[in-house]
Order: C-alpha cells, then structure tokens, then sequence
C-alpha cells in the first residue's frame, strides 16, 4: 500500500491521548526501575512513543516524509538551545577552576548566621544555583550542610529542606547556566535572556514573599546551638586563591548581556574569561588538572581545555566541598541534549501527526482570555509534572501545545516561556514520583510531602504568573501594526 496516496484524515481525540499514554505506562515503569532515567531509559521511552505516534499518523494517510520533514524542523528550532548547553558546559568548567564559582559560595556563605538562618538557607542556596546552574547540585552539596547546619540550630528539617529547595529552584529558574532555563525559551520561540529579563516579573515576587515568610519563622522559632561553618570556607580558601577580583568575570558576562550581546557569543567570552582568570590565579589548580608541572604555558592549555570539555574533580580535605567542586564539562550536558534530541523527534512527530493540536482543540475553547490561556498553560505544566513525572517533558509538551495558540492570539513567545518555567521547572520537586522529588528527598533525607508545604517559593510561582498574567501586568503583546493590539 502506497501511504502517500491515502486520504489524510485528523486525529480522533482519543487517537491523540494514545501516545501521551503509552509514554505516561513506560515513564512510570522506569521511574520503578531506573535509578537515573534521565540517563537513557526516559529517552528510549519517549521514541519508542514517537514510533508509535509515526504508526498512527501514517495509518491516518501521514508519510513519512512529511513526518520526518516536521521532525527536523523541530530539531532546527531546539538547535540554538542545544549549542547554548554545550557552551554553559564549558563555562561550568572554567569557572570552577578559576575559582569563580568557589568565590561565591566562600562569600555567599558570610551571610549564614543562627538569627538569619531560614532567610540565609535560601539565599545562599540561590547564590550557589545560580552561578552552578543547577538545583541538583546545589541541594546535594551546599544544601546538606545547611541541612546539617540548620538542624544543629533546632530547627525541624522540613523547614530546613522548604528553605533549601526553595532557593536552590530559584537560582534553577533564573540561571543562565540551567538547561531547564535554556529549554523553556527554546520550546516558546524566544531567547534565552528575554525570557530571564520577562520571568523577573513573576519569580522576584515569588522569592521576596518567600524570604519574608522564612525570615518570619527564624523569629517565630525557638532555636538552639551555635552553627560552625568554618571549616567548609577554610577547605575552600586552602583549596583556591580566594579574591573579590574574581567577581569581575561574572560582571564582565552580565555587562556584555546587557549590551545585548547574543547569548552564545556571550557565553563564549564568558567561558574564556573564566579560562584567563584559572590561568592567572589557580596555577596549582591548573597543574592539578593537566599533571603538567614543568611548562606552565602547556599545562595552562590542557587544564583550561580539559574544563571545558570534560569531567574535572578538584580534591580537597573535606568531602563536601569536594562534591561540590565538580563539574563535566560539554560532555557532560550530552545526556540532557540526548534527552531534548528524543523530545524533538516525538513533538515533531504528534505535530506532523497532528495530534498536537487536536488535544489543545479540547483544551483552548476554555481559554477564551490571556489569564485562561496562561493559567491553562500553567496548569498543562503541573500535570505533566505529576503524571509525566519529568520537568523536561512538561516542558517541552506543554510548550510544543500551546505556542501556535500563543501566536495566534498575538501574545509574545517569553509570555508562554515564562509560564512554562513558573509551572514545569518548579513543581517538578514536589511530587514524590517526578525525578525531582525523588530525588532530592533520597539526598536531603527528607520525604517529598513532608518537606513540601515549606516550598514555598515553588507553591507560589505557578500561583504567582496566574495572578501577574489576572491583572495585565507585563503581558507583552505582538502588534503587526500601530492600531492592533490584543485586549
């Protein structure tokens, strides 16, 4: 049979569930099986979902060519993304080494004391998110010892870990350097530091509320102990040449940001800035690295380039901060690009298949207004949160759903890119079977729904972008001309 030639007919409504079911059955059996299904097995589900997705497309008269056509335009669209990972690898690495990123956990943790504590946790969790890009990380590192910190003062260890997660999703949502912040904005259709600059709106409410309600509680709560945090800034200060200099890498990156500079050349400069800056103040690092001692010019070249494209581990005298001080490099964003590559390939497909737009057919007829549409958005994200179990895939479903809705009713890109991070990236930590929430109550020790009512910066977001999106505030709309706006 020549499929080409079939009458191509729509999806039927469940037809479009089908995949989105499949992937739900076997995401849920590797979550039960996989300790890491981020490392392969979340992948291979999501294109055995999109052979599937293919089958039901082409028996409804699709090709293959048109599916395949939709599969690299997809791919086209995610490939800015993709670089951009690659080269926040490679500044993860030359920042570590240049002891940039050591500067600001070394000051940033200055700003712990008992008084401040619950305030502190979730600034200092921040501070360490943002400059690693990571919430996973800094929960399983830093977020330990404040854990340990925290409960040496008496406090329960669910507002501990509240605090924790609370600041590390933050630095998550807003880093440059998180491949959850590169995603977003590539699924909608915008760039990476609009939609920082746009996602301010909603996340700096969403984290002043929250540091008001922990600064509340550390008054509120009885405590006890003295809290000793010495030795992590003496391993890092015997491990590093430790010096406010060293800030100017990270403003140089912001300033050139500013000067609206396109994200991969800026994060280039921003790579190599932290290259020159191991080069003049962490020689002893860059020999650790390369294993050259006697030609420091040689020795300079491998570590930098070792940093950038592979895994470094800079050993120091507590284990801790030996944890933290590791990063991987471009290859070590491979997996999350495997990961973005397979999504591609399954949204091209439930596109080309249009099966996409047959479930947000059922869906948008109830979102008749920008606070429905961006509140049905937010909603989609949480959902796939909870059934998908994968901030990525709520993510990028929910984003590949609802973009050309976005458009047609004129409403910019960063608008949806913002709701799909206030929804997808944050509430991903507080459900007990999404990766996120399994994993960080196994390293924090503390259950998902003992530690969630004190998320409150993740409780918040979703609410939050509803509420900025209810009173018009920063709704950005795209005019074709001077008279057409939409209301």
């Amino acid at each position: 049979m020549n499929f080409s030639r079939k009458e191509v007919k729509q999806p039927t409504l469940t037809q479009a569930l089908i995949p989105i079911a499949f992937l739900l059955t076997l995401l849920a059996i590797n979550v039960k099986i996989f300790d890491d299904t981020i490392a392969g097995s979340n992948q291979i589900a999501i294109l055995l979902t999109g052979g599937l997705a293919g089958l039901i497309a082409i028996l409804n008269g699709q090709n293959w060519e048109n599916l395949q056509h939709q599969i690299l335009k997809t791919l086209h669209s995610a490939m800015p993304s993709m670089l951009i990972l690659f080269l926040i690898g490679s500044l993860a690495g030359t920042w570590m080494i240049s002891g940039v990123v050591p500067a600001m956990i070394y000051y940033g943790l200055d700003i712990v004391n008992p008084t401040f504590f619950l305030f502190s946790a979730v600034i200092v969790s921040a501070i360490v998110s943002v400059a690693t890009g990571s919430s996973w990380s800094t929960i399983a590192t830093i977020g330990v010892a404040l854990l340990g910190i925290g409960k040496a003062l008496g406090f329960s260890e669910a507002i501990i870990a509240g605090a924790i997660i609370s600041g590390a999703y933050f630095g998550d949502k807003m880093s440059p350097l998180s491949d959850t912040t590169n995603l977003a904005p590539a699924m909608a259709g915008t760039d990476l530091f609009t939609h920082i600059r746009y996602m301010m709106y909603t996340t700096i409410p969403s984290i002043t509320i929250t540091l008001v309600i922990f600064l509340v509680l550390g008054f509120t709560i009885d405590t006890h102990g003295i809290a000793d945090i010495s030795a992590v800034k003496d391993s890092i200060a015997q491990t590093f040449t430790i010096t406010p200099i060293l800030f100017l890498v990270p403003i140089a990156l912001l300033a050139i940001i500013m000067l609206k500079m396109p994200p991969i050349p800026a994060l280039l400069v921003g790579t190599l800035l932290g290259g020159l800056a191991s080069i003049i103040y962490q020689p002893h690092i860059i020999n650790e690295i390369s294993g050259i001692t006697n030609d420091y010019v040689l020795s300079s070249y491998k570590g930098v380039m070792q940093s950038m494209f592979g895994s470094i581990s800079i050993k120091t005298d507590n284990h801790m901060v030996s944890d933290l001080l590791n990063t991987s490099g471009m290859s070590g964003m491979l997996s999350t690009i495997w990961l973005i590559i397979s999504a591609m390939v399954f949204a091209g497909i439930m596109e080309g298949g249009h099966f996409l737009q047959r479930i947000t057919q059922s869906i948008i007829k109830f979102a008749n207004t920008t606070t429905s549409l961006v509140a049905t958005t937010v909603g989609t994200g949480v959902f796939f949160n909870f059934t998908a179990s994968d901030q990525y895939l709520a993510i990028v479903v929910a984003g590949r759903m609802y973009k050309n809705t976005y458009q047609d009713k004129k409403i910019a890109p960063e608008v949806l890119s913002r709701a799909l991070e206030d929804s997808g990236t944050v509430t991903s930590v507080l459900i007990p079977w999404n990766t996120c929430g399994a994993a960080q109550a196994k390293v924090l020790g503390v259950a998902t729904l003992t530690y969630l009512p004190y998320c409150f910066f993740n409780i918040i977001s979703p609410i939050m972008s509803i509420f900025i999106a209810m009173i018009g505030y920063k709704i950005r709309y795209i005019k074709q001309n001077k008279n057409e706006t939409l209301s």
